[in-house]
């Protein structure tokens, strides 16, 4: 359940909790602007930047967010990047959220995009993207000395906010204090409200300048301060590159999902990006399928891949709003899960609060309408629907700083002695140089690799059946997506016309292309056994479509994709011996749901920014594990 509140006669919101106001009986507004935003020396202080990073100790109804948003809006010498990071063990609802915002229409419009992404705030990290992806909130949402002792980013600027230090000692004690100054670099400043003798002690105990300020009413005196420790900071240790000065060049090798979703995210933060394809346009490879899912993945333990799989989906859903058209590129639609397994996979706690925001058991009416029956097990992703992906690659490559580069068949890589890295043909002429390169074509990836790296990559061709809507099937075909073991998607607008898509297969370690006859044969017959058991009604319906000497059954769609030994993405640095040199591949069968995420991930480790999850899963998606898994087979095979 979401934070409960009270709302006092003044109209103050109050926390039964705490047993105290979220702002004074004077209003918010003026705390958030005066006390936070100008305690802080901003605008000012970002004017010429090309990113600010602000830290935040309690979320609680957004406004400061929302204050420090308007300000960075207003402002002709913005950064290019805002950032707002904030810790919250207790969100409120959007509703709550919303009720409180301040009414001034600026604001107020504000605060309705905020609640709209307010969602799914179960325990752990959170990226809500705004302003086309150039304003990034990320949740950190647990306890504040947890969070700040387990997530990693940099602070330019602090506000230091929450309940008051005799309702809520946590927040303010000297442990969470110190591990706040972790996130500090010498001169970031800091703003409070509270000139409680134990903060102002505290503060300076931890290396912060501190000094009262006239206060804010209804409070005489408020609190700023700027880190300088007498001592040299201790860094964190961290197996990251240093963050880049500024954005530069870059080439990517791919224009798929992976090559789009990087190649975006670089662009946004001012990269020159080229985007490099060996074919003639864009998503010619397994981003070129007809209709896609983008879905989480669900578990009775959260299991690694389910918690991935929701940040994923939430940043697809999010650049998906931002660039694409509903209903033609993409559907909002959700997906019902038919669990073959005789178990939905739903963690217990998800029957009420944040987790069924997600997912949670199907209803009669929707088991009705895919026409299974009431006893079936099954499970519903309301933050789930169809794409055409090669729709959001083109639109991911629309941005001005991207340059498309058709017929670009790279041979191999190779560095400058300033350097760069250059992409070259087979006759060793040079097709592009940049600052720095990200590998992102797929089953390619292995052979561009350097020569002393070996990573354990799987190719699997997969292949999917598909037909048009008509009258003789459209009573078998649901008005969603229907996923499962394999998943039939309804209702794409193709150019042909309305039509579906069933499968995929997953022939691993086949890379034969163009199919054989006799393999898309085989591809119909197993992509019909799935349709069968994931929604037995519509077999025979359908079955015509599935059998090659029908006349209405159109020749298998299939391209190789790539996977990694744990079914995970890679994102990150190749190697720390090839400095500039990164890697998104391996998205297996979960492009749509990860891609995003990922190019997101490479952009935040190249910037050193906050990343848009969990840093203990960012682990899971580097590529240090791989050198890991070589060295374990390698030692397997001599023993």
């Amino acid at each position: 359940m979401s934070e409960p509140l009270n709302w006092l006669p003044d109209g103050t919101p109050y926390s039964p909790r705490f047993g105290d106001r979220y702002h004074s009986e004077h209003g918010g507004l003026s705390q958030a602007q005066q006390v936070f935003v100008a305690g802080c020396g901003l605008p000012a202080a970002w004017g010429g930047q090309t990113q600010w990073r602000v830290l935040e100790t309690g979320f609680g109804l957004g406004l400061n967010f929302l204050v420090t948003w308007a300000a960075w809006r207003a402002d002709a010498q913005r950064p290019d990047m805002l950032h707002f990071t904030s810790i919250e063990a207790y969100p409120v609802s959007a509703q709550d959220l919303l009720r409180a915002a301040p009414q001034e229409p600026q604001l107020r419009h504000l605060a309705e995009q905020l609640a709209a992404r307010f969602y799914g705030l179960l325990p752990g990290v959170h990226r809500l993207s705004f302003e086309g992806g150039r304003v990034q909130l990320t949740l950190w949402i647990g306890d504040a000395q947890a969070m700040l002792r387990q997530q990693h980013t940099v602070a330019d600027s602090i506000y230091l906010d929450g309940f008051s230090p005799s309702t809520n000692p946590e927040i303010w004690d000297t442990h969470t204090l110190k591990a706040l100054a972790r996130h500090c670099r010498r001169g970031t400043r800091l703003a409070t409200w509270t000139i409680a003798r134990s903060v102002r002690d505290q503060l300076t105990q931890h290396g912060f300048e501190v000094h009262k300020v006239p206060g804010v009413p209804p409070k005489r005196d408020n609190l700023q301060a700027h880190f300088n420790p007498a001592w040299q900071p201790r860094a964190r240790a961290s197996t990251e590159p240093a963050p880049v000065a500024q954005a530069g060049t870059a080439l990517v090798i791919g224009a798929g999902l992976a090559g789009s979703a990087v190649a975006h995210s670089l662009a946004l933060r001012g990269w020159r990006v080229t985007v490099l394809a060996a074919g003639d346009a864009p998503a010619d490879g397994a981003s070129g399928l007809p209709a896609g899912l983008f879905c989480p993945h669900v578990s009775p333990d959260d299991s690694v891949l389910s918690r991935l799989s929701r940040s994923g989906v939430r940043m697809t859903l999010q650049r998906l709003k931002d660039l694409c058209v509903e209903g033609s590129d993409w559907g909002h639609s959700g997906v019902l899960e038919h669990c073959t397994d005789g178990g939905t996979g739903l963690p217990a706690s998800w029957a009420q609060g944040p987790g069924a925001d997600w997912s949670h058991a199907t209803d009669s009416a929707q088991l009705q309408s895919a026409g299974l029956p009431d006893d079936t097990v099954a499970c519903w992703h309301a933050q789930a629907g169809w794409v055409r992906p090669a729709q959001l690659v083109q639109a991911q490559l629309a941005h001005a700083n991207i340059q498309f580069q058709a017929h670009a068949h790279v041979a191999r890589l190779q560095t400058t002695a300033d350097g760069a890295w250059q992409a070259l043909a087979a006759d060793g002429s040079t097709l592009a140089q940049a600052d720095i390169a990200v590998l992102a074509c797929g089953p390619a990836t292995q052979v561009l690799l350097p020569a002393d790296t070996t990573w354990p990559l799987q190719a699997i061709r997969g292949q999917i059946t598909w037909g048009l809507h008509s009258l003789h099937n459209a009573y078998a075909l649901p008005p969603f997506p229907v996923n499962g073991n394999g998943n039939l998607v309804t209702h794409i607008p193709l150019p042909q016309g309305q039509g579906w898509v069933m499968g995929s297969t997953f022939e691993r370690d086949v890379t034969e292309m163009p199919i054989s006859a006799a393999d898309q044969v085989a591809a119909h017959t197993a992509n019909y056994a799935k349709l069968s058991t994931l929604l037995p009604a519509s077999g025979a319906p359908l079955a015509p479509w599935f059998d090659p000497a029908d006349s209405r059954c159109q020749p298998t769609w299939g391209r190789v994709r790539c996977a990694s030994h744990d079914r995970l993405p890679i994102a990150g640095l190749v190697s720390p011996a090839a400095p500039g040199l990164w890697a998104l591949t391996a998205l297996g069968a979960r492009g749509l749901s990860l891609s995003v995420l990922c190019g997101e991930l490479i952009a935040a480790q190249l910037h050193g920014e906050p990343l848009a999850l969990d840093a203990k899963l960012a682990q899971h998606l580097g590529t240090a594990r791989l050198a890991r898994q070589v060295h374990k087979a390698h030692n397997k095979k001599e023993s």
